[in-house]
């Protein structure tokens, strides 16, 4: 999508593309591996605990959390294996390395989190023609259990990840959170059954579990999806890069100014910007490369500068 221009007069500082661009990659990566390994762990021990309480108490509460916990538990692993994965180095073949599987694996975690959710709300739907009697006081045990697992989790990715920042971790802590929703639902329906013997509270407090999950699947899909499809990254608005641009002394015209998101953390832009014809090219170089730098953050930037002698087809994009 960047350039098919026969002539090239200047690219921008190669120290932005190898230095700066990987050194904004990942600042946090260390921590991301350290803060999902451990929710990991506390994930995989308490989806078996509430997996076989639910056998034990016939709450579908409890399996239907359990069944979420167990895609947590996959999609932090899976998170985890992209970390790994990413940091491997760029090729011939694969020029911006493998940094997108971040984000592919991010897109499939929002997508688990949608299955999951429908399978929660038809088999609620089904418990609710003929709700079945459940061991309530054995099902709030483990449900507070779970809940204070998932609440450990979720504090350990808080201070050892980027939960906003990184969209692969957001969406394993997504998944986490949607864990401690559904054990607060089971506790909550566990309350209600002990007290009150509404045992039709267990499947409707899943579908509402099933909602609230839906609502952050949708958040990360989306996100996915618009790095996937080379959107500007958010915060960063293509009018006003180009406008900053056309501030420089001696720029005539910016054009197929393009900026993209690689990865989390890794933005990149390209654009043509000509200038006037006694005007020197590194000068007006130098300068643009350093204020896309200092203002927008953008240091992975290739930048070709033209004169009025230079001629090429338009591009497609």
């Amino acid at each position: 999508m960047k350039m098919n221009t026969p002539h090239v007069h200047s690219a921008a500082d190669p120290h932005a593309h190898c230095h700066h661009g990987h050194g904004h990659a990942h600042p946090h990566a260390p921590s991301n591996k350290k803060g999902l390994t451990i929710a990991l762990a506390i994930t995989s021990g308490i989806m078996l605990l509430e997996f076989f309480g639910g056998l034990l108490t016939n709450s579908l509460a409890l399996l239907s959390d359990s069944g979420h916990m167990l895609s947590d538990a996959g999609s932090l692993a899976l998170s985890l294996a992209a970390m790994w994965i990413a940091a491997r180095p760029a090729s011939g073949k694969r020029t911006y390395g493998y940094h997108r599987f971040e984000i592919l694996a991010a897109l499939f975690n929002g997508t688990t989190l949608f299955v999951i959710a429908g399978w929660i709300s038809w088999e609620a739907y089904e418990r609710l023609q003929a709700p079945p009697e459940v061991s309530s006081a054995t099902m709030i045990g483990i449900a507070s259990i779970g809940l204070l697992a998932n609440l450990v989790s979720a504090w350990v990715l808080i201070r050892k990840s980027d939960v906003q920042g990184n969209l692969n971790v957001r969406s394993a802590y997504l998944h986490v959170l949607g864990d401690a929703l559904g054990s607060v639902g089971a506790i909550l329906a566990g309350l209600l059954m002990l007290l009150f013997s509404w045992y039709w509270a267990d499947p409707l407090i899943s579908v509402v579990v099933a909602l609230l999950i839906l609502r952050s699947a949708w958040g990360v899909i989306r996100r996915a999806v618009h790095i996937l499809m080379e959107g500007a990254p958010s915060g960063v608005h293509t009018e006003d890069v180009k406008r900053s641009l056309l501030e420089l002394e001696g720029v005539l015209d910016v054009h197929d100014l393009h900026i993209w998101t690689i990865t989390s953390g890794l933005d990149a832009m390209s654009c043509h910007v000509e200038i006037e014809d006694d005007r020197n090219e590194q000068h007006i170089l130098q300068q643009a490369v350093q204020l896309l730098e200092e203002r927008y953050s953008l240091s992975h930037a290739t930048i070709q500068i033209e004169k009025s002698g230079l001629q090429h087809s338009q591009l497609k994009v």
